[in-house]
């Protein structure tokens, strides 16, 4: 569990990296745009490319890069 939880902060900083926005997110928020971008990514684009803790890394990185822009949309963050 807390293996799933350090790859999914890693998977939001990346994503947060990509979008510009990860100096406003804080660590709990990386963790979260990352499990949950994960769960997006895997649904969208499937499972392919290189696996860390049960999450494929690609995929779950462009899930969570449509996360936090869908989260800056409705925040109004740009």
């Amino acid at each position: 569990m807390i293996w799933s939880l350090l790859i999914g902060a890693f998977i939001g900083m990346v994503a947060g990296g990509i979008t510009n926005k990860g100096s406003s997110m804080g660590c709990l928020a990386n963790i979260a745009a990352g499990l949950l971008g994960s769960f997006v990514g895997r649904s969208l684009f499937g499972a392919w490319g290189p696996a860390l803790a049960g999450m494929h890394l690609i995929p779950s990185i462009l899930g969570a890069v449509i996360v936090i822009a869908v989260v800056s949309l409705f925040t109004g963050d740009k």
